[in-house]
């Protein structure tokens, strides 16, 4: 196990190299820079600047030295938050981003897994068809449209919910950011769980429980959940991905203080330290997100690690 799980944890060196390696290059490709403004600086004022954070260097050595500050820890200056450096930055905006994706992904598994068991359960029944209809629109709908239709039914029609903000983290604020972050999420595991249930329920040994005598209720949950559950635990990876990039959308719409309104304003301002720290920080968590979900499967299936 310990080798498995080192192998796992070298590959994402690379990985993570490359991450960096493309983001530099992207973002300096891109149009404009981080002292653009609709008032020409003075080119002393211009070149000042630019030496102060490093952009009068060639490309190469510049990225060589980001690199080399990285590996310590230290993202660097933002540019156009001067008084923060990016792991402040990222610091104060993480906790939010972190309470709506945990939330989202929590809300994800529990409604999925309950969803796709009963409609497993319900084969080609009314309430199947329902359950998957209703997961293919969740598929199919991205949540940068559920959002804007949600504010507009639930604050503006209903005023059931405030529209935008966190107010310190209030459920009430909650609310939709979480759902329309974990509907397309929900959607897939209702699937991924309906079709791995109703092969585990058509195994041998699940036939033989049932022969025991074992009531409907123990066999689901003592017997066929677990393994059923497996492609959902792999899947966890990706859906961390959907989760993290998904709520840089979704903070934006609702106004939220997280971590995906930094990476929007600083894409928007081509303030290159900040951008990078954030997709630095945002391939790390989900390298190790996917590394944990990998030593997990491992642990409950031991030819993986083969």
């Amino acid at each position: 196990m310990l080798r498995f799980a080192l192998s796992r944890l070298l590959s994402a060196i690379p990985t993570l190299l490359v991450l960096v390696v493309l983001a530099f290059f992207m973002m300096r490709a891109a149009p404009g820079g981080p002292f653009d403004t609709e008032r020409t600086l003075p080119p002393e004022v211009q070149a000042q600047l630019e030496a102060q954070y490093r952009l009068d260097l060639p490309v190469h050595e510049q990225l060589w030295r980001y690199l080399a500050d990285a590996v310590r820890g230290d993202l660097g200056p933002s540019f156009q938050y001067s008084q923060f450096s990016v792991n402040e930055l990222i610091a104060q905006s993480f906790p939010v981003s972190l309470q709506l994706g945990l939330s989202a992904m929590l809300l994800a598994l529990v409604v999925g897994v309950a969803a796709g068991t009963w409609a497993a359960l319900r084969q080609n029944r009314l309430a199947d068809h329902a359950i998957m209809t209703l997961s293919m629109t969740g598929i199919s709908v991205p949540n940068f449209v559920i959002a804007p239709l949600m504010v507009l039914l639930f604050a503006l029609v209903l005023g059931w919910l405030p529209a935008g903000g966190w107010n310190d983290g209030a459920w009430r604020n909650r609310v939709m950011p979480v759902i329309a972050l974990a509907l397309p999420q929900i959607a897939y595991v209702a699937r991924l769980t309906r079709g791995s249930m109703i092969e585990v329920l058509r195994q041998n040994f699940i036939r033989t429980a049932r022969a025991k005598g074992l009531s409907g209720r123990t066999v689901v949950l003592r017997h066929a959940l677990k393994p059923a559950l497996m492609p959902v635990l792999s899947y966890l990876g990706p859906a961390a991905a959907g989760i993290i990039t998904g709520s840089v959308v979704i903070e934006q719409i609702f106004g939220l203080p997280g971590l995906g309104r930094y990476f929007v304003q600083g894409a928007l301002n081509r303030d290159y330290t900040l951008v990078m720290g954030v997709v630095l920080f945002y391939g790390v968590l989900i390298i190790a997100f996917n590394f944990l979900v990998d030593l997990l499967y491992g642990a409950l299936d031991p030819r993986v690690r083969t």
